[in-house]
């Protein structure tokens, strides 16, 4: 079983946030990055590398949050490449629903 991780945080607050999820962390764990969360996926894959995060099976984004996000901000991002895949809200339900997961996790 897995558990999907959801990440809501600020900038500021993300370092913090990772060192929380590392604490359970397992192997073939997937995060989805909520609000402007996506905006600091670098930051996050960097924070994870220095932490006992490993082998994520996956890093996704709401396209709803996305889009809030300015256009020179998410060309500059390079989401679309960088995110196993951008989920719409319907998505994102049926993978909280999903058996593989055995919990969901909100970080906020």
């Amino acid at each position: 079983m897995a558990t999907l991780y959801q990440l809501h945080s600020t900038i500021d607050n993300l370092h913090p946030s990772c060192d929380k999820l590392a604490l359970t962390w397992r192997r073939g764990d997937r995060i989805i990055l909520l609000g402007a969360a996506a905006a600091y996926l670098d930051w996050l894959q960097a924070y994870l590398d220095d932490s006992d995060v490993t082998e994520v099976a996956g890093i996704y984004a709401l396209a709803s949050d996305i889009t809030k996000l300015a256009v020179s901000s998410t060309d500059k991002l390079k989401l679309d490449t960088k995110l196993t895949a951008i989920l719409t809200d319907e998505q994102w339900v049926n993978m909280t629903q999903d058996k593989q997961f055995d919990k969901v996790v909100t970080i906020a």
